[in-house]
């Protein structure tokens, strides 16, 4: 897929004709610049700069309760404000009892919107890992579980909720993908309604993400970027990002497991660039294994690497 037009971004391609303007044509070409050209080609880059530092500005660093080692467990939040994350995203639980995910339960959202308000820390997003267990793709019950995972979510006041699609449960075929964009059509006007979205994460291209949200026909299906799993399945990551561009995309995951990030294969310094250049903004949640099995120390390691990146690019 690389090489390909396709992912080229408007914003993007103006910058990099510009560059190749002051940068390839030497005196002679700026000879032929007129004065309006110049000062159009001026604010062309300012605003491009203040792009990118609104976009930024706008990115939250957040963490998954399961690589806390604290799946669909309240204290995973205590924990994540203790590590000085920005929010945490909740897993809504794989073991489900009387036909219910084990946080629908009115009582146990409440003590998670206290913890959050106590520890003043925002529930980022949800994850209905179950769907490891009931795959969308072809389990009925999967189904249910996407429309019970709504409304816990947005009684968790969380917004994303991750729908995954891994091991047997990824989507091999077209006709796999066509039958989750139908089955997410008839979901879509719930998820809007609630003002939750669904956000795909799977190990399919960018573009194979978009043929799925344009066949749900719903605003609220959108792609939850992994930059990990991307990378693992030999995605361009920062050209399908560019090509996604801001409202495509509803959050991140960074990870380059089983390495801290910084230290494998993938270039986050070119990530949040490509991020700041689209004018992204929301959570980045870290997605990221523990080397020395020392959870919190690595987790900081991360956090302050990913904070200095941003402070770097911005």
């Amino acid at each position: 897929m690389s090489g390909h037009s396709v992912y080229e971004n408007p914003a993007t391609a103006c910058a990099t004709a510009l560059n190749f303007a002051y940068t390839q044509g030497s005196h002679v070409a700026m000879h032929y610049l007129s004065r309006r050209e110049l000062f159009a080609a001026t604010a062309i880059a300012s605003l491009g700069s203040a792009v990118q530092a609104r976009g930024l500005r706008g990115l939250k660093v957040g963490v998954t309760d399961w690589n806390l080692r604290q799946t669909a467990k309240l204290e995973a939040v205590a924990l994540a404000k203790s590590l000085a994350f920005d929010g945490v995203q909740v897993s809504l639980g794989r073991n489900p009892s009387n036909n219910k995910l084990p946080l629908d339960n009115d009582d146990l959202i409440g003590q998670y919107l206290a913890e959050s308000k106590k520890h003043n820390i925002p529930l980022n997003g949800t994850c209905l890992d179950i769907l490891h267990v009931n795959y969308l793709k072809n389990d009925k019950l999967g189904q249910k579980w996407v429309a019970d995972g709504i409304d816990i979510t947005q009684k968790l006041k969380a917004r994303v909720m991750l729908l995954p699609f891994f091991g047997k449960g990824a989507l091999a075929t077209q006709e796999e993908k066509d039958y989750v964009g139908d089955v997410l059509r008839d979901l879509g006007p719930a998820a809007e309604k609630a003002g939750v979205i669904l956000g795909l994460e799977d190990t399919i291209s960018a573009e194979d993400n978009v043929r799925i949200m344009d066949r749900s026909r719903s605003k609220a299906v959108l792609v939850y970027y992994d930059v990990g799993n991307s990378t693992l399945n030999g995605f361009h990551i920062t050209r399908e990002i560019d090509w996604l561009g801001k409202k495509r995309i509803c959050q991140f995951h960074f990870k380059d497991n089983p390495t801290y990030l910084g230290e494998g294969k993938i270039d986050f310094p070119k990530v949040a660039q490509t991020i700041s250049q689209i004018g992204w903004e929301g959570y980045a949640n870290l997605e990221t294994d523990s080397p020395s099995k020392s959870v919190e120390a690595d987790m900081r390691k991360n956090l302050t690497y990913v904070r200095r990146v941003i402070q770097e690019t911005g």
